[in-house]
């Protein structure tokens, strides 16, 4: 499978983003999809997930009530709404399938196929 991330840019504090993760080669039926982000000199760190059969979703404590991540099945494509985005937010962001289950569904190891990931940058 190919993943293709993309809707990354520069926004002022406060904007908001949509970033797109689309697959090629399959589908994500089966599959949770994970939103990860890595800034410079950190590690890659969880943002967010989406079990594709049955919706299950998955939020880290500093993005909860700001993030949202949702599915489109007709067009195999999970999307992370970004509102009230801070500096801190600043990395980039890269999409991710795997089969966690619950309680590993926050843990990099998980998944295995990766997108090329996409910038989001946050200015004061």
């Amino acid at each position: 499978v190919q993943l293709q991330a993309s809707g990354g840019g520069l926004v002022k504090e406060g904007a908001s983003l949509r970033l797109s993760c689309a697959a090629s080669g399959r589908t994500f039926s089966g599959y949770t999809v994970g939103w990860f982000h890595q800034a410079p000199g950190k590690e890659r760190e969880f943002v967010a997930a989406i079990r594709w059969s049955g919706g299950n979703t998955y939020y880290a404590d500093s993005v909860k009530g700001r993030f949202s991540i949702s599915r489109d099945s007709a067009k195999n494509t999970v999307y992370l709404e970004m509102n009230s985005l801070k500096p801190e937010d600043t990395a980039v962001y890269y999409c991710a399938t795997g089969r966690p289950i619950a309680s590993t569904v926050r843990a990099r190891v998980s998944y295995y196929d990766w997108g090329q990931g996409t910038q989001v940058t946050v200015s004061s």
